[in-house]
């Protein structure tokens, strides 16, 4: 049959023949070609021997003949391939066997070209693929050695041939016979039986097989008989040949090996190649996994997790197979960004009949890290800044790219390098960046920005851009990093545009604006370059600037100049310039006055003089005034001094007496003024002047008057101005120095110095030189220091003031300052300290308060010796270092002093301080005797001060141990106290806060150990008044304080108890009412006031970390609650007093309620909340030893005092009232009956009303007074205790109505029945039967026996039963 296209077609069968013949030579395997046509088909064989052999011994070969073929008709080919699988091998021939026969070569002619192809199962030779022309666009075989298609048919061959490497398949089957022993013996007959047939079976059975090479049997095993064989192919079996296979083997053996055709198993085997693209797997790539099988099947599959959950296309996965030339398989399972979520295992399966392959691997994600600063900040001055940003990782990169989003464009600088960069605007502003610099090896990229002014415009300055850097990978994944770049314009400053021309003294502001907000610092320079402490100015930023003032509040010449206002950021200035003029002017406190004050004849003339330092020729205007009038001032130098004086005339003594001021006015030529102090000048008559003097004036006696030591005669000497002044009092006829306070030349100058250094723009600069002048002149002047309290002080002012310079004070200043404390503490000047202290008493405590600032600044360095030795002052220090944390401990001696102390703080402590932090003790053995004396009788014993400090913030409470010794071992009890510089009106005392005097465990006879929860100056006082612990007053006062406290809080809360059960019972009337609301809220407030007097005991007594806020608050409801029971008596008396004399007058019971509550609580609540209010800020609300209200320092306990004591004489006073409204005789009493009855009501008056309304607290007065003897303590603690005790007894059940209504709830029959029996007897029942066995015994309290009339029957008038309802408060 011919097909209607009509081509010349090759192909080439490779014929395996097996020949018995007689050899003359050796045997070689006939490989040449035979060459047929089509038309010589029909009659002749297909195969042909190429040559004769000739004839020798018999012997079997098997050989291979290549047969070439062409034809025209296409579908020839076909039919020879059906034929070629329809043979039955072997083919038995005449003497020749043909064992197979396979098309291996089909060459097709296309154009101009014959494209030869191998058929499945072989390949070109590696020589021939290497020395022909090959069709690599129709080549599809995969990379190697070999090749499926040539240009053209070789014409000496050879041809494609089966490849050098097989395919082992690896089979078993079952033989449904039982198995013997000797088929584990490979030697034994049986087993070479069973092998060769086997073998020999499954030969025909898998010859079908594309290149077909061998089958082997390896083994045989139980179970009947199980057979192990091998079957090597050179390609892989197409689907369903294996099972065709398996039939021809069940054909071809012999049916007594009983073959289960159903048993046959292929093994696993690693045949599938497992590749993973990308080999490192980044998050966000496509990763493809790949099985490539030699085995062609439509039957694959892809899994995933360990348990082989199926993978099915979908938008995360895509699997693609496809059949590659009909001799492999290749599967593909693509994964869409891949993420940690989808690490793990992952494995393909290829099942080919009865064989199934497959390989697993697990697959690992690495994330992506990028690395960048996140923040920058570019100033927009047109200079390159360069973002770089770099991956961690080493990929294959595919590009770069940068995105923008911000409010403002800034362009980044275009490179050579094409990388992909987008950007995105938000709000109104489009964004386009630039291109910028990549290195794809380094996995770096720079992206360069220059921005300019008009990018920045003022609004914007400080507006942050996200500048995002995306690396992208050639299989997509991503990784970014966001870059924050905040854009600040370049500042325009506009400084205070009006001229500043200022005198000496005045203050003067510079303001500074800037029109952007974001910058480093903000600094004022002179112009010579020095920074001006920031003390003297102040910024602010606002959202679309900033402002920058300097302030000088009293400025002085060294102000005169150009000052620079500098805004910073990175290396960029913003600069505004301004010129400051200063013109000289006195200070008011430099112009030196003569005199202060005087007495002058009215007929003489008197001379004023004003002086001033001279300085550069500068001369003034000076007018003295005197009254309304100016005069014009006469000038002369004098030294160093430029004096003005004016000469007043005398006036007619018509005018005397008269007391004058003067004073002097100084103009400079800027036209600003300062005037002087008034001099006071009192003219006389001079009819009792006594005493005279040309230098000092005249007086009468008695007469006192200051004039300063530079104008009073004080020796020194020409030129030189010293300060302070003298005092003079006229005794006699005579003018009597009585203070000196004067100031030596070299000191007073110091002093000017120091108060012209703190005004200084460069202040710190100064201070080094200055201290070291300081210590100088202090070392020189000794002498003069310890005879003039004057020198002493301006000294202190010296210190003090240079302590206020914000500065760090280096070990060379340190040395300095302690050589001037050295001098001034020297025990030759104790009589100086004495003069001055009785002169100003604060200035010791201002001196130590400079040497805690001193300390505090003080900057320790690798240079700083760790300790400063004087004789009269010792410091000691240590920084903490980070990680090094150890304990500080230093000690003090002071041989010539006999004193020595030390102190210690803990790890614990240390390890909550900052690194770099300082400790530094300061000791004085000289210090305690100069400090002033404690308020509280407390005497001074002869101890250190130290004083402790730590360079940054503490936190509460800080825990330090001191030791001190102790030189008064007799002279009473030691107390730890510190200087507190609040007290005494901020002057200072010892206070005892937050230290206590401990054991620990040594000798404590010559020694006292503190311990304090704080820092500052710490000694030690003895207090002999105090009661000692352990002593029998103390244990007898806490005695009675407790057991009655117990039984005042079991009383009252009895007393609330009673009420609650026989409150209906006995508030039927309206007086009755009010009484028992009274007794009720008495009892309550006491009751809880106990409560926390215990709780303020446990406070003061557990030294808890929050014992001062618990203090205050103990402190605060002891005074309200025990003045709401003071205010609670008070209402009682009252409604006593108006129910007893208001007989016709009657208030509703709600008026009454709201007053009584009004009283009760509203007035304690006022006077406590005041008290706490005024005195707590200044932290003198309370005791230093007890939570109760303080009184040495603010004399808070009076408002507790005074409104007891005034609640106290209103109570007496009712009291009164009542016994005399109560011995009124009534009409038809005998008078001996009305005698006994009155005597009765004062005795019951006296023994209810006194406890009742608190008339006992009168005793409290004499516990405050100090020094008070013991039995007003005692007394006055007895009777407070069992107040409690007092208001159960005769508040509550002493009341009849009460007694009737307990016994009525109980059902007491007998004293029901007796009670019954009394009350019959209408008005004339006595209160207190003698029948109810209670009233028997309080009525034996007055030795009365009988009973008398108290009451008059009640009655239905108001008057009647406001009477008897006023009595009835007594019951």
């Amino acid at each position: 049959m011919k097909s209607s296209r009509t081509v010349t077609l090759y192909f080439v069968l490779i014929v395996i023949c097996s020949s018995e013949a007689t050899w003359s030579r050796p045997a070689e395997p006939i490989v040449h070609p035979l060459i047929l046509q089509e038309h010589e088909l029909a009659g002749e064989e297909l195969l042909r021997p190429k040559r004769a052999v000739a004839v020798g011994g018999p012997v079997a070969e098997e050989y291979t003949v290549d047969v070439e073929i062409s034809f025209e008709n296409v579908s020839f080919l076909e039919s020879i391939r059906a034929h070629l699988n329809s043979l039955r091998f072997p083919v038995q021939g005449n003497g020749t066997d043909i064992l197979s026969m396979a098309m291996t070569t089909v060459c097709t002619p296309t154009g101009n070209d014959l494209l030869c192809f191998c058929e499945k199962g072989y390949q070109w030779p590696e020589e021939r693929c290497l020395s022909s022309l090959t069709c690599q666009e129709h080549d599809s075989a995969l990379p190697g050695r070999y090749c499926n298609c040539l240009k053209g048919l070789p014409p000496q061959g050879p041809f494609c041939q089966l490849p050098e490497t097989y395919i082992t398949l690896k089979i078993k089957v079952r033989l449904n016979i039982g198995f013997q022993e000797d088929l584990e013996n490979t030697s034994s007959a049986l087993y070479r039986s069973y092998k060769t047939d086997l073998e020999r079976a499954f030969r025909a059975g898998y010859r079908t097989l594309p290149g077909f090479r061998s089958v082997t049997v390896t083994q045989f095993t139980k179970g009947s008989v199980v057979v192990d064989y091998i079957v090597e192919v050179a390609s892989a079996p197409l689907p369903g040949s294996i099972h065709k296979a398996n039939e021809q083997v069940i054909q071809n053996l012999n049916q007594t090996y009983k073959m289960d055709y159903n048993s046959f198993q292929g093994t696993p085997s690693n045949e599938t190649k497992f590749t993973v693209t990308p080999e490192f797997i980044f998050e966000g790539d496509n990763v493809t996994l790949e099985c490539e099988s030699e085995f062609v099947s439509s039957n694959t599959s892809w899994f995933y997790g360990e348990k082989r959950s199926d993978i099915q296309n979908s938008d995360k996965f895509s699997i693609h197979t496809s059949i590659i030339n009909n001799i492999s398989l290749v599967t593909r399972l693509t994964i869409f960004n891949f993420t940690q979520h989808d690490a793990g295992l992952y494995g393909c399966n290829v099942t080919l009949d009865i064989f199934e392959y497959g390989t697993v691997r697990k697959l690992d994600v690495t994330p992506i890290r990028i690395l960048a600063k996140e923040e920058r900040k570019v100033v927009c001055d047109n200079n390159p800044i360069s973002l770089n940003c770099c991956s961690e990782n080493i990929a294959n990169w595919s590009r770069i790219e940068w995105k923008q989003e911000g409010k403002i464009n800034i362009e980044g600088q275009t490179s050579k390098d094409e990388v992909h960069s987008t950007g995105r605007g938000r709000g109104d502003t489009s964004v386009n960046t630039g291109t910028p610099e990549t290195d794809l090896e380094s996995s770096c990229s720079t992206y360069t920005l220059k921005a300019d002014g008009t990018q920045c415009p003022s609004g914007s300055s400080g507006t942050t851009v996200i500048y995002t850097c995306e690396f992208v990978s050639v299989y997509g994944a991503k990784g970014s990093k966001n870059i924050a770049v905040t854009f600040t314009s370049v500042a325009n400053l506009t400084i205070t545009p009006d001229p500043i021309s200022v005198s000496e003294g005045q203050s003067f502001s510079i303001t500074c604006l800037s029109d952007v907000s974001s910058f480093d610092e903000v600094y004022w320079n002179t112009s010579a370059g020095i920074k001006i402490h920031p003390r003297f100015y102040t910024m602010r930023r606002y959202r679309d600037g900033a402002e920058s003032v300097l302030t000088v509040k009293t400025s002085t010449r060294e102000w005169n100049g150009t000052y620079h206002c500098i805004f910073r950021y990175k290396n960029s200035y913003s600069i505004a310039t301004k010129d400051v003029t200063v013109h000289p002017l006195p200070l008011e406190s430099d112009i030196m006055m003569d005199p202060l004050e005087a007495s002058g004849l009215c007929t003489s003339s008197h001379q004023f003089k004003c002086c001033i330092e001279e300085n550069d020729g500068e001369e003034y205007i000076v007018t003295f005034h005197v009254d309304s009038s100016s005069f014009p001032a006469e000038r002369e130098v004098i030294g160093k001094q430029a004096c003005y004086t004016y000469s007043l005339p005398g006036k007619l003594p018509s005018r005397c007496p008269k007391d004058i001021d003067v004073f002097c006015h100084f103009t400079n030529a800027a036209n600003s003024s300062v005037r002087s102090p008034s001099m006071k000048l009192t003219l006389v008559p001079g009819k009792n002047i006594t005493c005279q003097d040309p230098i000092i004036g005249i007086g009468e006696p008695g007469k006192v008057i200051q004039k300063l030591c530079q104008f009073a005669g004080v020796s020194r000497s020409p030129g030189q101005t010293i300060g302070g002044t003298v005092t003079y009092k006229c005794v006699g006829s005579q003018w009597k120095e009585e203070t000196r306070a004067c100031i030596s030349a070299p000191i007073n100058g110091l002093l000017q110095l120091a108060k012209a250094l703190i005004k200084s723009p460069s202040q710190d600069q100064k201070l080094p030189k200055y201290l070291r002048d300081l210590s100088v002149s202090t070392g020189k002047e000794e002498q003069d220091i310890r005879s003039s309290p004057g020198s002493l002080g301006a000294i202190i002012s010296i210190l003090d003031l240079l302590s206020t310079v914000p500065t760090q004070v280096n070990s060379e200043m340190m040395r300095d300052i302690l050589a001037t404390i050295n001098v001034i503490l020297d025990k030759s000047t104790l009589n100086s300290w004495e003069k001055l202290l009785q002169q100003q008493s604060n200035q010791s405590s201002q001196f130590l308060q400079s040497v805690e600032r001193f300390s505090k600044a003080l900057e320790l360095g690798d240079s700083t010796p760790p300790f400063l030795f004087h004789p009269n002052v010792q410091m000691k220090s240590m920084v903490i270092k980070r990680g090094h944390a150890q304990m500080y401990q230093q000690k003090f001696v002071f041989t010539d002093s006999d004193l020595w102390g030390d102190v210690a703080i803990d790890e614990c402590q240390l390890g909550s301080l900052q690194p770099d932090s300082s400790i530094v003790t300061v000791a004085f053995p000289t210090l305690k005797a100069i400090l002033a004396q404690d308020g509280q009788r407390k005497t001074p014993s002869n101890s250190l001060v130290m004083t402790t400090t730590v360079s940054h913030n503490i936190v509460k409470p800080f825990r330090i141990s001191m030791t001190f010794k102790n030189n008064h071992r007799s002279g009473g009890k030691p107390q730890c106290v510190f200087w507190n510089f609040s007290l005494a009106n901020n002057t200072g005392g010892w206070d005892s806060s937050g230290c206590t005097v401990e054991d620990d465990g040594r000798d404590n006879r010559d020694r006292v150990f503190c311990k304090c929860n704080h820092l500052t100056s710490f000694s030690i006082l003895m207090s002999p008044d105090s009661p000692d612990p352990g002593s029998l007053l103390k244990i007898l006062l806490d005695i009675i304080s407790y057991i009655g406290l117990g039984f005042s809080i079991v009383s009252l809360a009895a007393c609330l108890v009673v009420e609650a059960m026989v409150w209906k019972s006995v508030t039927k009337n309206r007086t009755s009412y009010m009484r028992h609301i009274c007794i009720v809220n008495i009892a309550l407030c006491l009751l809880i006031a106990d409560i926390w007097f215990i709780v303020a005991g446990a406070i003061h007594d557990g030294h808890y970390p929050l014992n001062e806020t618990a203090c205050v608050a103990a402190t605060f409801f002891i005074h309200f609650f025990y003045l709401s029971v003071f205010f609670w008596m008070l209402t009682l008396g009252l409604m006593l007093f108006y129910r007893l004399i208001f007989i016709l007058h009657d208030a509703s019971k709600s008026t009454q309620k709201a007053i009584a509550f009004s009283l009760g609580y509203g007035c304690p609540l006022i006077i406590s909340s005041i008290t706490v209010g005024v005195t707590q800020p200044q932290e003198v609300y309370m005791r230093k030893n007890a939570c109760w209200l303080n009184w040495e320092d603010t004399r808070a306990l009076l408002a507790f005092a005074i409104p007891a004591l005034i609640i106290v004489v209103v109570n007496v006073s009712i009291t009164v009232v009542v016994i005399t409204k109560i011995l009124r005789p009534s009409v038809g009493d005998k008078p001996g009956k009305q005698e006994k009855s009155s005597l009765f009501q004062i005795s019951k008056s006296i023994g209810v009303l006194t406890p009742l309304l608190g008339l006992t607290w009168g005793f409290g007065l004499a516990t405050v007074i100090q020094g008070s003897n013991a039995v007003f303590h005692i007394i006055f603690t007895l009777l407070n205790a069992f107040q409690g005790l007092f208001i159960l007894l005769f508040g509550c059940l002493w009341d009849q109505k009460v007694q009737e209504a307990l016994l009525h709830k109980f059902s007491l029959s007998r004293w029901s029945s007796q009670h019954s029996k009394s009350t019959s007897l209408g008005s004339s029942t006595p209160v207190f039967s003698m029948s109810s066995p209670i009233s028997r015994r309080f009525n034996n309290l007055f030795g009365k026996t009988g009973t008398y009339n108290v009451s008059t029957p009640e009655t239905t008038s108001s008057s009647v039963e406001n009477s008897s309802s006023a009595y009835s408060l007594l019951n």
